[in-house]
């Protein structure tokens, strides 16, 4: 059986722009939350997001072709970049056994709004020759796969808040099942938008909360919603053999990965979190994890009152008693929620959690909700040495995702 290990990583984030910067912030409990600076908020009921900061795309792409590529393209690819860089794996590998699995869950959002507005104010001839190719859900996708000239096997995934999550693990059964020896893999996302904070808080998802330090605080009992947040993960998963023979760093082997769907509600969990335990079951099984593992889970943990307590349930659900013997935390207490990007940042800090034996907080947290009873690894980072770590995520549609990995 071919095993699947990860070589590369790469993040831009609201707590770093680049890995080593991104997991530092978090082992400290840095709050990556504050006001929101890309557009007055005056009338808006929500003041505050996770955006990234400091950050220059002209390290990214060329300025000339800033106006063609739109921000969360160009996350996708420093990501990418960054994780290739660490990997050392191009001009190593037969370009049609390496794929790009990369997602997100809305994608050029500001490209769409900034074209429907040059054709309602100006007309059609207003409207970008570029508009198109830089707007798409793919495109980030694709425009890795022609940097990296990856011809393997190819997908954008889209399921909303799982799409890092999904990405990441269809990409671990493509390399597993032998289409490709090596995947790029993440998601990406730039939605801190007037009209993207108006549709979430118009729907009561998101905190009304003005201080960002008490606004994303998962399984406490004041949580009110999630606070939105950007950036993107980009992951290099490799077949062991072929990463071995090239003497490839690896950070963890990929074990396990379970996909299913509440079938519930649109934007609801199932109050019972059976979709999301029988996700856990799937990874876990298919990755042997075993009652003797010491498990470290990075949660959705997003802030809402259903999920969080949905997801404790699932948790318990899945693991039994076993599941009071799990480390948790969600890191959303720092960067806000990614949407697409989620998953895929989420994947590497359980990652970096299994190579450091160091768990990250949930910080902002104070007085636990009584249904969510688990350890949340409230405040400070700890020292544990985990043999694996599991991240999952769920997204409106039903969507449930668990990945796991396991120490090497």
């Amino acid at each position: 059986m071919r095993r699947v290990v990860v070589t590369g990583i790469g993040a831009i984030t609201p707590v770093g722009n680049d890995v080593a910067t991104m997991w530092s912030n978090m082992l400290d409990g840095v709050c990556g939350i504050d006001k929101i600076t890309k557009f007055d908020t005056e009338d808006s009921a929500v003041k505050i997001a996770g955006e990234v900061k400091d950050f220059d795309p002209t390290t990214v792409v060329e300025k000339r072709d800033l106006r063609k590529t739109d921000m969360y393209t160009i996350f996708a690819l420093g990501a990418a970049q960054e994780a290739m860089d660490d990997s050392g794996l191009a001009g190593t590998i037969d370009p049609k056994r390496l794929g790009v699995y990369v997602g997100a869950g809305i994608g050029g959002l500001y490209t769409f709004v900034e074209n429907t507005q040059a054709l309602l104010e100006k007309g059609a001839r207003k409207v970008s020759p570029h508009f198109i190719p830089k707007m798409i859900g793919n495109i980030a996708c694709g425009q890795i796969a022609i940097k990296y000239n990856a011809q393997g096997p190819t997908l954008a995934p889209v399921s909303a808040c799982a799409t890092g999550s999904n990405a990441v693990g269809e990409a671990f059964h493509a390399v597993k099942d032998g289409y490709a020896d090596a995947i790029i893999t993440g998601g990406a996302e730039y939605v801190v938008h007037p009209l993207t904070i108006a549709g979430f808080a118009n729907m009561k998802a998101l905190s009304t909360t003005e201080d960002p330090k008490k606004a994303s605080i998962p399984f406490d009992v004041n949580r009110n919603g999630f606070v939105m947040g950007e950036g993107a993960g980009m992951l290099v998963l490799e077949e062991y053999e072929h990463a071995k023979a090239r003497g490839a760093k690896i950070y963890a082997e990929m074990i396990g990965y379970g996909n299913t769907c509440d079938a519930h509600h649109v934007t609801a969990p199932s109050p019972d979190g059976e979709g999301l335990a029988e996700a856990i079951r799937i990874a876990f099984k298919e990755g042997n994890v075993t009652d003797d593992d010491v498990i470290y889970f990075n949660a959705h943990g997003t802030s809402t009152p259903m999920n969080d307590k949905t997801e404790t349930m699932a948790i318990k659900s899945a693991l039994g008693e076993k599941a009071y013997d799990v480390s948790v935390s969600s890191t959303k207490s720092m960067t806000g929620h990614m949407l697409g990007a989620t998953g895929a940042v989420e994947a590497i800090v359980s990652v970096l959690a299994l190579k450091d034996g160091k768990i990250p907080p949930t910080i902002g947290t104070t007085e636990l909700d009584p249904e969510c009873d688990l350890d949340y690894t409230l405040g400070k980072a700890k020292e544990r040495d985990i043999t694996v770590a599991a991240s999952t995520n769920l997204g409106f549609g039903g969507h449930d995702a668990c990945v796991v990995f396991k120490k090497v």
